[in-house]
């Protein structure tokens, strides 16, 4: 399969009908993916395309950025696919090379831009930032300027976070990965994983400390 056609799979996968048995398993796949089966290689990024358009998106802020590496990751695993050895699960893989790009991108911006606090899960939108409800108009106003003052902290706690602590945070929390999962999605250790973690989470609650 060309370049071209793994940007047409990426891209229009999920409308595709796959004709390779359903009943294969995703070693059997991903073993017809490396053989050069397109069907197999489009199946791999239907399996996966939300999951790493999430992570983009959560992590970037920015459609166009997370659009960017969502095609690159892809690309990068079209071209690595008969590297991949089955030392580790495919989708830790995947993870690897998009958590990479992901940090690349965030390493780049000398100025961090305003970020929304929404996230995308699988059971759609959530805002990340809405631990107290908002008051309603007729509410107590005090409540309401308390809303404002915490939604403000949480941003500033999440802006202080470095690039690496930020994705660790974000696979942790909003991802559902295990310790030992991100730290071989890293290139590193579970133990690695578990003092970013721990960073990540002492500068936030240091930041949100008047509110805990």
């Amino acid at each position: 399969m060309t370049k071209q056609g793994a940007t047409l799979a990426i891209e229009g996968g999920a409308s595709l009908g796959a004709r390779i048995d359903a009943s294969m398993d995703e070693a059997a796949i991903i073993r017809a993916a490396q053989s050069g089966d397109a069907e197999a290689f489009e199946r791999l990024v239907r399996s996966y395309d939300q999951q790493v358009l999430r992570l983009a998106m959560n992590l970037l802020r920015n459609p166009d950025d997370a659009r960017d590496v969502y095609q690159e990751t892809f690309l990068r695993v079209y071209r690595n696919l008969s590297s991949f050895r089955f030392d580790c699960s495919f989708s830790t893989w995947l993870y690897r090379i998009a958590a990479n790009l992901c940090l690349d991108q965030l390493r780049k911006r000398r100025v961090r831009r305003t970020e929304s606090s929404v996230v995308e899960t699988e059971e759609g939108s959530v805002d990340r930032l809405e631990t107290v409800p908002e008051a309603r108009p007729q509410g107590d106003p005090q409540r309401a300027a308390l809303n404002r003052e915490l939604r403000t902290s949480i941003e500033a706690a999440l802006n202080s976070l470095t690039p690496r602590e930020r994705l660790v945070f974000e696979l942790r929390h909003f991802q559902g990965m295990r310790l030992r999962e991100i730290g071989e999605a890293l290139g590193s250790s579970e133990e690695a994983a578990k003092n970013c973690l721990f960073r990540a989470t002492q500068k936030m609650r240091q930041a949100l400390g008047e509110f805990l």
